[in-house]
């Protein structure tokens, strides 16, 4: 058989298997299957902080409970990009570089600054915050390799929420997804005079989230009845 030929026909199997993994078609705003798409529940705030969404490659996988995808469609004022070292990337270091932008890092730490007791001095610029969408472990790393980010300020903020984020155990109890946290910064800002968002676009910023975590959920118990049933019928 010619190589060529066997090649060709190895890749078809290849594609078609990967099909029947998937399964279904996607969605390429959102990223997840048609069937349990979440755009319908997205509804954009406008804000005059600009937000750029770091996803880690591992993330970018995640389409069942990323939520750094759902926090960029929520924002028009977002970008997103995804890779693990940013220090060469030409759209970050163009924002960093602008003097007309004021930028941060979502990042705790000990110099950071805590947007419940410290406010941001804009001084007229444009407020940029850097959100990192990945692991706690996975951000460490990227933040110590990104030689761009490592030199910018950070900001932070204390809370006493619980996630909601069900369908994942959390690091610690306080830890929230990335859509919930820039729910929290967002919230603060508008506290601190910097945003002007109603109150209902605040109710309404996690509705995509909720139903995700809802939609998984669903999944998972039908998935477990569907066992229990199966047992049954082996039974009887």
């Amino acid at each position: 058989m010619p190589q060529a030929f066997r090649y060709n026909c190895e890749k078809k199997v290849t594609e078609k298997l990967n099909k029947i993994i998937e399964g279904r078609e996607k969605c390429y705003r959102c990223y997840r299957p048609i069937t349990s798409c979440m755009c319908r529940y997205v509804k954009p705030i406008a804000t005059q902080t600009k937000f750029v969404i770091l996803m880690h490659p591992k993330e970018f996988k995640k389409t069942k409970n990323g939520t750094g995808r759902l926090t960029h469609l929520s924002l028009p004022n977002s970008e997103l990009y995804i890779d693990d070292d940013f220090s060469e990337h030409r759209a970050i270091n163009a924002l960093i570089e602008n003097s007309d932008n004021l930028c941060y890092v979502l990042y705790p730490g000990k110099k950071s600054i805590n947007l419940n007791t410290q406010t941001i001095d804009a001084q007229g610029k444009r407020i940029v915050i850097f959100i990192i969408d990945s692991t706690w472990a996975c951000s460490v790393k990227m933040l110590r390799v990104s030689r761009n980010l490592q030199k910018l300020p950070k900001v932070s903020f204390t809370h006493s929420k619980t996630s909601q984020f069900l369908i994942k155990e959390q690091p610690e109890a306080y830890c929230l997804s990335t859509i919930e946290s820039t729910l929290s910064v967002l919230e603060l800002l508008h506290l601190q005079g910097l945003e002007a968002i109603e109150k209902g676009a605040f109710d309404a910023f996690l509705n995509p989230f909720k139903s995700m975590v809802e939609y998984q959920i669903g999944c998972a118990l039908r998935s477990e009845e569907s066992v229990r049933f199966k047992k049954r019928r082996e039974e009887g």
